[in-house]
């Protein structure tokens, strides 16, 4: 059972950080305490910016001693509300966003070292100065954090080449709820000396302890590199094009993204410099990114033949291939832009999920059929990583319905989709993970003995469960 921080406690705290950068006002606190769709807002009693490992740790000591909540944040970019304090209770932020050094970088290793507070894009920044790539790519890239990335295991639009964070990952440093520093830095891709406990604090969102450091894993930058965009009659047709290109093009195919001609009207309508690449308008469309490691002309008669073999089979009704680095750019811009551009449509029940992929087709007929039959004016805009089954089901509210009737519907929303994807055996979660959105919907999921050793796990290392309590698992 947590505690109410006492003016004398906040002290305590301000003292190990600095007065700078311990934030109580309602205007300095307001940015950490509601998730970018609004839909969760907490409250705090204070903000604290540590700049060290040590400081981390004298304060997790201190919260552990006096049963004081903990809530880390990193960019505060994520959409399950693990990373928000709860509503009306007097969880204390600990926000990552000054331990933002990179403290080595080895291109001949493969590997760079990081605070757990370096923002995603500066990760990418600092692997492409040294002729290496950190393939881990999201739109919200520019101010995600890498310890929230690890905390939630995040996707993002390569893990068909490249996998998830879990698999970018070598070692951790993290801070335990007592203070204690645990230091796994290795940059070992072999180890096998006892359990990984790399592996629990991964995915964990931040319930177990924080993150304060990674060795993360380098990639040769590829040499060729191209991107086509095709138009299709059916979901159908674009799982058998992914299957003749994975045929094709082995470990060079790093992307294939579904999205619907719904979600072009919204980026093209609402995102500047967005444009339809196409004159004539199509169901559905592949994004296919191709990239290989020697010339850039092996990527080129890759797509070509792709293309050519999907058109010859009646899969392809119509492509284009970028024709530079620009184009390139943009046909990515206009897929990572579909989520923000339903927002001025209005409200939107959004949906992270994933099934097999050969079972993507009947999933959509099935959800698109029982969401159109509970909201009959509803509009689907389902897109996302088709290559590994991630589908973003997001349904937007009927035109000129009323935003806050549509929102309330939300559970009810899930609900249905839910039950679906686990009919065909999918995830609730794909690549978002559990916070406090999904929580409930975990426990009933999730078999007795699985939240229970995950119980476990939990009081095994946070016995005064000050570590964001209430996210993945209910407070007991």
């Amino acid at each position: 059972m947590t505690t109410i921080p006492s003016p004398e406690l906040i002290a305590s705290f301000t003292d190990i950080v600095g007065p700078g950068h311990a934030l109580t006002g309602p205007a300095e606190t307001a940015p950490y305490l509601v998730e970018s769709r609004g839909l969760y807002r907490g409250t705090t009693p204070l903000v604290l910016r540590p700049g060290s490992v040590d400081e981390i740790s004298r304060i997790l000591e201190l919260a552990s001693r006096t049963q004081t909540a903990i809530v880390p944040q990193g960019g505060n970019t994520g959409h399950v509300a693990g990373q928000i304090p709860r509503e009306g209770k007097s969880d204390v932020v600990l926000s990552l966003e000054r331990m933002n050094r990179i403290r080595d970088i080895d291109p001949v290793g493969n590997v760079i070292v990081a605070d757990a507070g370096c923002i995603l894009a500066d990760i990418q920044k600092a692997a492409d100065d040294v002729d290496r790539l950190f393939p881990l790519s999201l739109g919200s890239e520019g101010s995600a954090r890498i310890g929230g990335n690890l905390s939630t295991n995040a996707g993002g639009t390569a893990v068909l080449a490249y996998g998830n964070m879990r698999q970018f990952c070598l070692g951790l440093e993290v801070v335990l709820p007592t203070g204690e520093v645990w230091d796994g830095l290795r940059r070992l891709k072999k180890d096998n000396t006892g359990y990984d406990l790399r592996d629990l604090f991964i995915g964990a969102e931040g319930t177990l302890g924080v993150i304060t450091g990674a060795v993360l894993k380098l990639f040769p930058k590829p040499r060729g590199h191209q991107v086509a965009f095709a138009g299709l009659a059916s979901v159908e047709d674009a799982l058998a094009l992914f299957d003749r290109a994975s045929s094709l093009c082995g470990p060079a195919l790093t992307g294939f993204e579904l999205m619907p001609r719904l979600g072009i009207e919204f980026t093209t309508r609402h995102i500047p410099g967005v444009r339809d690449p196409m004159e004539t308008s199509h169901p559905w469309y592949a994004l296919i990114d191709i990239s290989t490691s020697d010339a850039a002309e092996s990527a080129e008669r890759m797509v070509q033949s792709l293309l050519e073999a999907g058109i010859a089979e009646g899969l392809v009704e119509n492509a284009v291939i970028a024709q530079s680095e620009a184009q390139r750019k943009a046909l990515w811009h206009m897929r990572e832009s579909m989520s923000p551009a339903q927002k001025p449509e209005g409200g939107s029940i959004k949906h992270d999920v994933s099934v097999p992929v050969s079972s993507i087709p009947a999933f959509m007929a099935e959800a698109d059929a029982a969401v159109m039959t509970a909201i009959p004016d509803a509009r689907v805009c389902a897109f996302g990583h088709m290559g590994d089954g991630n589908i973003h089901y997001n349904i937007s509210q009927p035109v000129d319905a009323d935003r806050g009737a549509f929102l309330a519907r939300w559970r009810e929303v899930n609900a249905i989709v839910h039950a679906i994807v686990l009919k065909y055996n999918g995830s609730i979660s794909a690549e978002h993970g559990i916070g406090q959105l999904k929580r409930d919907e975990l426990a009933a999921i999730r078999s007795p003995i699985e939240i229970e050793l995950m119980r476990r796990i939990k009081h095994a290392f946070d016995p005064a469960g000050i570590m964001n309590p209430d996210k993945v698992l209910r407070q007991e």
